[in-house]
């Protein structure tokens, strides 16, 4: 009797173990293509906002950035509504918090950075400005990463873990340093600095959108 009290409870736990593996590799491809569908329209915002500053140098449209959560959440469901809808679980509701926590941070401290700018650049000299101004973009890419890496933790997909490090972190500490300025002000002379200075944002938007979103999700939406 007691044999097959164990034999039943090794049995159930197997099958809770399946079904959480299953539900993982749903979630996953699930997330995969949410992943997917955020870096490419981000990709093809940072692009588009990018030729437009330069050859109107007006620097109003990097307000575009604000339709990106209409417009992939948009897509997003157009392409999911005729495939079967993935169950509620744990590692869903997990992935789905994650990315709200991300959510609310990111613009409650985009919010609080434009405006404080806007403060400073009114009251303050230029010189202040320059050096109290906060540049959010840097810290957006941070936690993005943070968000990318966890997710990858609960879904256990080393290469979204890594791809959050690298994309978070990488884009962290290459906007901290001014490494593009650096590079522009080295190829350019004073009078096509601010001409092209619009140009290595986009670029590191695309880079680093790719290596943390498009690229892990792309793999992830491919698993089997």
């Amino acid at each position: 009797m007691e044999e097959n009290n164990n034999m039943t409870a090794e049995r159930s736990l197997e099958i809770i173990t399946n079904q959480i593996e299953r539900s993982r590799k749903a979630v996953s491809k699930d997330a995969g293509m949410s992943l997917f569908i955020s870096g490419l329209c981000i990709m093809g915002m940072a692009i588009f906002i990018g030729i437009c500053s330069f050859f109107t140098g007006n620097q109003a449209f990097y307000l575009l950035y604000a339709l990106l959560p209409v417009i992939i959440i948009g897509i997003d469901r157009y392409l999911k509504k005729d495939k079967p809808k993935v169950p509620e679980s744990l590692v869903g509701t997990m992935v789905n918090k994650t990315w709200q926590t991300f959510g609310i941070f990111a613009l409650s401290f985009c919010v609080f950075a434009i405006l404080y700018d806007l403060l400073m650049a009114r009251f303050e000299t230029p010189e202040v400005y320059g050096r109290l101004a906060i540049h959010p973009f840097r810290y957006i890419l941070l936690l993005m990463g943070m968000a990318i890496t966890i997710n990858g933790y609960i879904l256990k997909s080393r290469w979204l873990v890594w791809c959050g490090i690298i994309g978070g972190l990488g884009g962290f500490i290459w906007e901290s340093f001014g490494v593009s300025s650096m590079f522009l002000a080295r190829l350019c002379d004073i009078g096509n600095y601010y001409q092209y200075s619009n140009i290595p944002p986009t670029i590191i938007i695309v880079v680093f959108t790719f290596i943390g979103l498009t690229l892990p999700g792309w793999m992830l939406k491919r698993q089997q």
